[in-house]
Protein backbone atom coordinates (compact mmCIF):
# COMPACT_ATOMS: atom_id res chain seq x y z
CA UNK A 1 0.00 0.00 0.00
CA UNK A 2 3.22 2.07 1.33
CA UNK A 3 4.62 1.88 -2.70
CA UNK A 4 1.25 2.85 -4.29
CA UNK A 5 1.05 5.77 -2.52
CA UNK A 6 4.36 7.03 -3.08
CA UNK A 7 3.41 6.24 -6.89
CA UNK A 8 0.53 8.25 -7.39
CA UNK A 9 1.78 10.97 -5.60
CA UNK A 10 5.08 10.59 -8.03
CA UNK A 11 2.32 10.72 -10.84
CA UNK A 12 -0.35 13.82 -9.38
CA UNK A 13 1.45 16.33 -11.36
CA UNK A 14 4.05 19.22 -11.13
CA UNK A 15 7.73 18.34 -12.40
CA UNK A 16 9.23 14.50 -11.49
CA UNK A 17 12.25 15.67 -9.83
CA UNK A 18 15.69 12.97 -9.61
CA UNK A 19 14.54 11.28 -6.40
CA UNK A 20 11.04 10.86 -7.92
CA UNK A 21 12.73 9.47 -11.35
CA UNK A 22 14.94 7.03 -9.10
CA UNK A 23 11.73 5.48 -6.63
CA UNK A 24 9.58 5.12 -10.48
CA UNK A 25 13.26 3.56 -11.92
CA UNK A 26 13.50 1.06 -8.88
CA UNK A 27 9.90 0.26 -8.26
CA UNK A 28 9.40 -3.45 -9.95
CA UNK A 29 5.22 -2.99 -10.28
CA UNK A 30 2.52 0.17 -11.01
CA UNK A 31 3.28 -0.33 -15.10
CA UNK A 32 -0.04 -0.42 -16.23
CA UNK A 33 -0.70 3.19 -13.35
CA UNK A 34 2.62 5.04 -15.11
CA UNK A 35 1.52 3.81 -18.23
CA UNK A 36 -1.56 5.51 -18.38
CA UNK A 37 0.09 8.06 -16.94
CA UNK A 38 2.57 8.75 -19.82
CA UNK A 39 -0.28 7.81 -22.36
CA UNK A 40 -2.28 10.86 -21.21
CA UNK A 41 0.65 13.00 -21.69
CA UNK A 42 1.51 12.14 -24.76
CA UNK A 43 -1.73 12.04 -26.12
CA UNK A 44 -1.96 15.82 -25.05
CA UNK A 45 0.82 17.04 -26.36
CA UNK A 46 1.20 14.81 -29.85
CA UNK A 47 -2.83 14.35 -30.40
CA UNK A 48 -2.44 10.69 -30.94
CA UNK A 49 -0.32 11.43 -34.26
CA UNK A 50 3.03 9.06 -34.27
CA UNK A 51 5.77 10.48 -37.18
CA UNK A 52 8.23 9.01 -38.67
CA UNK A 53 11.26 9.64 -41.73
CA UNK A 54 12.01 8.06 -44.78
CA UNK A 55 15.51 8.09 -44.70
CA UNK A 56 18.91 5.82 -44.85
CA UNK A 57 22.01 5.36 -42.47
CA UNK A 58 25.02 5.42 -44.27
CA UNK A 59 27.77 3.42 -42.66
CA UNK A 60 31.47 5.02 -43.91
CA UNK A 61 33.72 2.92 -41.87
CA UNK A 62 33.67 0.38 -39.03
CA UNK A 63 37.51 0.44 -39.06
CA UNK A 64 37.93 1.98 -35.24
CA UNK A 65 41.09 2.80 -32.86
CA UNK A 66 38.60 2.88 -29.67
CA UNK A 67 37.43 -0.40 -27.61
CA UNK A 68 33.75 -0.05 -26.60
CA UNK A 69 32.44 -2.91 -24.80
CA UNK A 70 29.24 -3.16 -26.23
CA UNK A 71 30.34 -2.88 -29.56
CA UNK A 72 30.08 -5.47 -32.22
CA UNK A 73 30.75 -3.20 -35.38
CA UNK A 74 34.14 -2.18 -34.78
CA UNK A 75 37.12 -3.75 -36.73
CA UNK A 76 40.84 -3.35 -36.49
CA UNK A 77 42.69 -1.88 -39.76
CA UNK A 78 43.86 -5.10 -42.04
CA UNK A 79 40.78 -7.11 -40.95
CA UNK A 80 39.05 -9.13 -43.47
CA UNK A 81 35.79 -7.71 -43.24
CA UNK A 82 37.30 -4.00 -42.71
CA UNK A 83 35.99 -1.19 -44.88
CA UNK A 84 36.10 2.55 -45.81
CA UNK A 85 33.84 3.88 -48.30
CA UNK A 86 34.65 6.30 -51.01
CA UNK A 87 32.75 9.16 -51.86
CA UNK A 88 31.82 7.69 -55.10
CA UNK A 89 30.70 4.54 -53.18
CA UNK A 90 28.45 6.75 -50.90
CA UNK A 91 26.75 8.90 -53.50
CA UNK A 92 25.51 5.44 -54.89
CA UNK A 93 23.88 4.42 -51.83
CA UNK A 94 22.50 7.97 -51.64
CA UNK A 95 20.67 7.73 -55.38
CA UNK A 96 19.42 4.11 -53.96
CA UNK A 97 17.89 5.89 -51.24
CA UNK A 98 16.23 8.94 -53.43
CA UNK A 99 14.54 5.76 -55.16
CA UNK A 100 12.28 5.92 -52.09
CA UNK A 101 12.19 9.41 -51.84
CA UNK A 102 14.61 9.82 -48.52
CA UNK A 103 14.53 13.15 -47.39
CA UNK A 104 17.73 12.47 -44.93
CA UNK A 105 20.73 10.71 -44.59
CA UNK A 106 22.35 9.54 -40.95
CA UNK A 107 25.49 9.33 -41.69
CA UNK A 108 28.06 7.35 -38.39
CA UNK A 109 31.10 5.61 -38.64
CA UNK A 110 34.22 4.35 -36.07
CA UNK A 111 36.71 6.52 -35.23
CA UNK A 112 39.42 5.48 -37.92
CA UNK A 113 42.34 6.32 -36.95
CA UNK A 114 43.60 6.94 -40.76
CA UNK A 115 41.00 9.19 -41.54
CA UNK A 116 42.21 12.97 -41.94
CA UNK A 117 39.89 15.70 -41.40
CA UNK A 118 39.88 16.59 -44.83
CA UNK A 119 37.45 13.41 -45.68
CA UNK A 120 34.69 14.65 -42.75
CA UNK A 121 34.60 18.16 -44.82
CA UNK A 122 35.10 16.71 -48.36
CA UNK A 123 32.31 14.03 -47.69
CA UNK A 124 29.20 16.98 -46.64
CA UNK A 125 30.45 19.20 -49.69
CA UNK A 126 30.23 15.89 -52.46
CA UNK A 127 27.13 15.12 -50.85
CA UNK A 128 25.18 18.79 -50.99
CA UNK A 129 26.87 19.17 -54.80
CA UNK A 130 24.65 16.31 -55.63
CA UNK A 131 22.20 16.41 -53.29
CA UNK A 132 21.82 19.91 -52.77
CA UNK A 133 18.24 19.34 -50.64
CA UNK A 134 19.02 16.47 -48.92
CA UNK A 135 19.19 17.17 -44.82
CA UNK A 136 22.90 15.65 -43.72
CA UNK A 137 22.81 14.54 -39.90
CA UNK A 138 26.10 13.34 -39.06
CA UNK A 139 28.84 12.80 -36.78
CA UNK A 140 28.54 12.53 -32.79
CA UNK A 141 30.39 14.73 -30.56
CA UNK A 142 33.23 12.14 -30.31
CA UNK A 143 34.08 12.75 -34.03
CA UNK A 144 33.77 16.93 -32.95
CA UNK A 145 36.55 16.07 -30.56
CA UNK A 146 38.46 14.04 -32.79
CA UNK A 147 38.71 16.75 -35.92
CA UNK A 148 39.11 19.85 -32.88
CA UNK A 149 42.25 17.76 -31.73
CA UNK A 150 43.07 16.89 -35.48
CA UNK A 151 42.71 20.62 -36.72
CA UNK A 152 43.83 22.66 -33.65
CA UNK A 153 40.47 24.44 -34.09
CA UNK A 154 38.06 24.87 -31.06
CA UNK A 155 35.24 22.80 -31.01
CA UNK A 156 32.81 25.81 -32.05
CA UNK A 157 34.70 26.34 -35.22
CA UNK A 158 34.82 22.89 -36.22
CA UNK A 159 31.03 22.58 -35.99
CA UNK A 160 30.21 25.92 -37.96
CA UNK A 161 33.00 24.69 -40.56
CA UNK A 162 31.47 21.42 -40.99
CA UNK A 163 27.86 22.97 -41.08
CA UNK A 164 29.29 25.41 -43.71
CA UNK A 165 30.73 22.55 -45.99
CA UNK A 166 26.62 20.71 -45.71
CA UNK A 167 25.94 19.32 -42.20
CA UNK A 168 22.33 19.90 -41.23
CA UNK A 169 22.04 18.08 -37.35
CA UNK A 170 24.10 15.98 -35.47
CA UNK A 171 23.32 12.53 -34.01
CA UNK A 172 23.38 12.98 -29.75
CA UNK A 173 25.25 9.29 -30.17
CA UNK A 174 28.29 8.63 -28.56
CA UNK A 175 26.26 9.64 -25.33
CA UNK A 176 25.82 5.64 -24.09
CA UNK A 177 25.48 6.21 -20.07
CA UNK A 178 26.95 9.45 -18.72
CA UNK A 179 27.48 8.43 -15.60
CA UNK A 180 31.08 8.32 -15.12
CA UNK A 181 32.04 5.05 -13.36
CA UNK A 182 29.64 2.74 -16.07
CA UNK A 183 31.08 5.20 -18.68
CA UNK A 184 34.61 4.68 -18.17
CA UNK A 185 34.12 0.73 -18.45
CA UNK A 186 32.17 -0.01 -20.85
CA UNK A 187 33.91 3.00 -23.67
CA UNK A 188 36.82 3.80 -21.32
CA UNK A 189 38.82 5.39 -24.59
CA UNK A 190 35.68 7.92 -25.51
CA UNK A 191 34.80 11.15 -24.33
CA UNK A 192 34.08 11.95 -20.89
CA UNK A 193 30.30 12.81 -19.97
CA UNK A 194 31.28 16.59 -19.58
CA UNK A 195 32.84 16.78 -22.79
CA UNK A 196 30.22 15.10 -24.27
CA UNK A 197 27.36 17.80 -22.96
CA UNK A 198 30.10 20.51 -24.03
CA UNK A 199 30.33 19.97 -27.45
CA UNK A 200 26.14 19.22 -27.57
CA UNK A 201 25.71 22.73 -25.81
CA UNK A 202 27.94 24.21 -28.53
CA UNK A 203 25.96 22.77 -31.90
CA UNK A 204 22.88 23.60 -30.11
CA UNK A 205 24.93 27.43 -29.53
CA UNK A 206 25.97 27.07 -33.25
CA UNK A 207 22.90 26.61 -34.47
CA UNK A 208 22.79 22.72 -34.85
CA UNK A 209 19.58 20.86 -33.77
CA UNK A 210 21.28 17.87 -32.27
CA UNK A 211 19.08 14.44 -30.78
CA UNK A 212 19.38 13.19 -27.48
CA UNK A 213 19.98 9.47 -26.84
CA UNK A 214 20.75 6.32 -23.88
CA UNK A 215 21.85 2.98 -23.82
CA UNK A 216 19.62 1.13 -21.86
CA UNK A 217 20.22 -2.14 -20.19
CA UNK A 218 23.76 -3.14 -19.92
CA UNK A 219 25.48 -2.26 -16.76
CA UNK A 220 24.02 1.03 -15.65
CA UNK A 221 22.18 1.31 -12.00
CA UNK A 222 19.01 3.11 -11.53
CA UNK A 223 21.16 6.26 -10.14
CA UNK A 224 23.31 5.88 -13.64
CA UNK A 225 20.18 6.61 -15.51
CA UNK A 226 18.93 9.68 -13.45
CA UNK A 227 22.40 11.50 -13.49
CA UNK A 228 21.98 10.70 -17.65
CA UNK A 229 18.68 11.97 -17.61
CA UNK A 230 19.00 14.84 -15.33
CA UNK A 231 21.80 15.87 -17.75
CA UNK A 232 20.08 15.66 -20.86
CA UNK A 233 17.04 17.37 -19.43
CA UNK A 234 18.95 20.16 -17.85
CA UNK A 235 20.46 20.77 -21.34
CA UNK A 236 17.09 20.84 -23.23
CA UNK A 237 16.01 23.61 -20.24
CA UNK A 238 18.95 25.94 -21.05
CA UNK A 239 19.38 25.35 -25.04
CA UNK A 240 16.07 23.54 -26.36
CA UNK A 241 18.26 22.08 -29.41
CA UNK A 242 17.47 18.60 -28.79
CA UNK A 243 14.84 17.31 -31.37
CA UNK A 244 13.94 13.88 -29.55
CA UNK A 245 15.13 11.44 -27.62
CA UNK A 246 15.87 7.91 -28.75
CA UNK A 247 16.22 4.75 -26.19
CA UNK A 248 18.72 2.53 -27.94
CA UNK A 249 18.34 -1.04 -25.80
CA UNK A 250 21.49 -2.87 -25.70
CA UNK A 251 22.04 -5.93 -27.85
CA UNK A 252 24.83 -7.90 -26.37
CA UNK A 253 24.80 -11.52 -28.03
CA UNK A 254 27.71 -10.44 -30.20
CA UNK A 255 29.85 -7.86 -28.69
CA UNK A 256 32.23 -8.50 -25.73
CA UNK A 257 29.59 -7.86 -23.04
CA UNK A 258 27.72 -10.44 -24.07
CA UNK A 259 28.87 -13.08 -20.93
CA UNK A 260 27.81 -10.14 -18.64
CA UNK A 261 24.31 -8.82 -19.90
CA UNK A 262 21.26 -10.54 -21.64
CA UNK A 263 19.53 -8.92 -24.11
CA UNK A 264 17.09 -6.53 -22.09
CA UNK A 265 13.83 -6.78 -23.97
CA UNK A 266 13.79 -11.32 -23.97
CA UNK A 267 11.97 -12.49 -21.25
CA UNK A 268 11.61 -8.76 -19.60
CA UNK A 269 10.04 -6.41 -22.54
CA UNK A 270 7.75 -4.82 -20.09
CA UNK A 271 10.81 -2.92 -18.24
CA UNK A 272 11.60 -1.09 -21.52
CA UNK A 273 7.86 0.13 -21.61
CA UNK A 274 7.90 1.14 -18.52
CA UNK A 275 11.62 3.25 -19.09
CA UNK A 276 9.56 4.61 -22.56
CA UNK A 277 7.03 5.48 -19.88
CA UNK A 278 8.93 6.77 -17.47
CA UNK A 279 10.97 9.04 -20.02
CA UNK A 280 7.53 10.47 -21.22
CA UNK A 281 6.59 11.90 -17.23
CA UNK A 282 10.38 12.69 -16.89
CA UNK A 283 11.24 14.11 -20.21
CA UNK A 284 8.83 17.14 -20.18
CA UNK A 285 10.38 19.78 -22.45
CA UNK A 286 10.72 17.01 -25.05
CA UNK A 287 7.84 16.74 -27.73
CA UNK A 288 9.62 13.42 -28.96
CA UNK A 289 10.52 9.93 -27.71
CA UNK A 290 11.43 7.47 -30.48
CA UNK A 291 11.44 3.82 -30.42
CA UNK A 292 14.12 2.05 -32.11
CA UNK A 293 12.41 -0.62 -34.14
CA UNK A 294 15.84 -2.53 -35.14
CA UNK A 295 16.56 -2.71 -31.59
CA UNK A 296 13.33 -4.12 -30.04
CA UNK A 297 11.21 -5.56 -33.25
CA UNK A 298 8.23 -4.19 -35.29
CA UNK A 299 5.32 -5.60 -33.29
CA UNK A 300 7.34 -4.46 -29.66
CA UNK A 301 7.91 -1.18 -31.67
CA UNK A 302 4.19 -1.07 -32.18
CA UNK A 303 3.17 -2.06 -28.62
CA UNK A 304 5.62 0.99 -27.35
CA UNK A 305 3.04 3.48 -29.04
CA UNK A 306 0.65 3.09 -25.98
CA UNK A 307 3.64 3.80 -23.44
CA UNK A 308 4.69 7.44 -24.49
CA UNK A 309 6.57 7.28 -28.10
CA UNK A 310 5.16 8.99 -30.60
CA UNK A 311 7.74 8.68 -33.06
CA UNK A 312 8.50 5.20 -34.80
CA UNK A 313 12.21 6.16 -36.37
CA UNK A 314 12.74 5.58 -40.41
CA UNK A 315 12.72 3.45 -43.00
CA UNK A 316 17.03 2.87 -42.16
CA UNK A 317 17.77 0.76 -45.26
CA UNK A 318 20.56 0.12 -43.60
CA UNK A 319 21.50 -0.65 -39.91
CA UNK A 320 24.78 -2.30 -39.70
CA UNK A 321 25.45 -0.79 -35.87
CA UNK A 322 22.62 -3.10 -34.63
CA UNK A 323 23.10 -5.92 -36.95
CA UNK A 324 26.60 -6.58 -35.66
CA UNK A 325 26.19 -6.11 -32.23
CA UNK A 326 23.35 -9.31 -32.71
CA UNK A 327 20.10 -8.13 -33.97
CA UNK A 328 17.86 -9.69 -36.09
CA UNK A 329 15.18 -7.28 -36.81
CA UNK A 330 16.05 -6.21 -40.20
CA UNK A 331 17.09 -2.76 -41.75
CA UNK A 332 15.03 -1.46 -44.10
CA UNK A 333 10.88 -0.96 -43.30
CA UNK A 334 9.24 0.88 -46.69
CA UNK A 335 7.22 3.56 -46.15
CA UNK A 336 4.13 2.13 -46.68
CA UNK A 337 4.61 -0.71 -43.80
CA UNK A 338 5.14 2.02 -40.90
CA UNK A 339 2.23 3.95 -42.22
CA UNK A 340 0.27 0.26 -41.89
CA UNK A 341 1.73 -0.35 -38.22
CA UNK A 342 1.29 2.90 -36.93
CA UNK A 343 -2.50 2.66 -37.82
CA UNK A 344 -2.53 -0.85 -36.51
CA UNK A 345 -2.13 0.46 -33.12
CA UNK A 346 -4.74 3.09 -33.66
CA UNK A 347 -2.69 6.13 -33.71
CA UNK A 348 -2.31 8.79 -36.86
CA UNK A 349 0.37 8.34 -39.10
CA UNK A 350 2.65 11.60 -40.25
CA UNK A 351 5.86 11.72 -42.48
CA UNK A 352 8.56 14.15 -40.99
CA UNK A 353 11.87 15.50 -42.09
CA UNK A 354 14.52 15.60 -39.63
CA UNK A 355 13.32 18.65 -37.78
CA UNK A 356 9.73 17.68 -37.04
CA UNK A 357 8.52 20.05 -39.64
CA UNK A 358 5.19 17.87 -41.04
CA UNK A 359 3.15 20.27 -43.03
CA UNK A 360 4.81 19.80 -46.66
CA UNK A 361 3.74 15.80 -46.61
CA UNK A 362 0.36 14.78 -47.23
CA UNK A 363 -0.34 11.10 -46.29
CA UNK A 364 -1.57 8.81 -49.72
CA UNK A 365 -1.04 5.42 -48.28
CA UNK A 366 -4.01 3.50 -47.97
CA UNK A 367 -5.33 2.54 -44.28
CA UNK A 368 -4.73 -1.15 -45.13
CA UNK A 369 -4.06 -3.00 -41.74
CA UNK A 370 -1.26 -4.76 -41.26
CA UNK A 371 -2.28 -8.69 -41.54
CA UNK A 372 1.16 -9.60 -39.22
CA UNK A 373 3.96 -7.74 -37.06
Amino acid sequence: MRDQIKIKDLLSGGRLEDDGLLSLLKNEGNLPEIAEAADGINRRVNSGRVTYVVNRNINFTNVCNLNCKFCGYKRTKGAPDAFLLGYDKILEKISDGMKIGIDEICVTGGINPDLKPDYYFGLLKTIKRSFPRLHIHAFSPQEIYELSRMTGKSREAVISALAEAGLNSMPGTAAEILAEKTRKYICPEKIGSSTWAEIIKTAHKTGIKTSATVLFGHLETESDLVHHLSLIRNIQDETRGFTEFITLPFISSKTPLRKKVAVPFQGNVQRVFKFYSILRLYLDNFKNIQVSWPKIGVENAARSLDYGVNDFGGTLMEENITKSAGGGFGEYLPERAIIEIIKSAGKIPVRRNTLYETGIYEETMPAEKVSSL
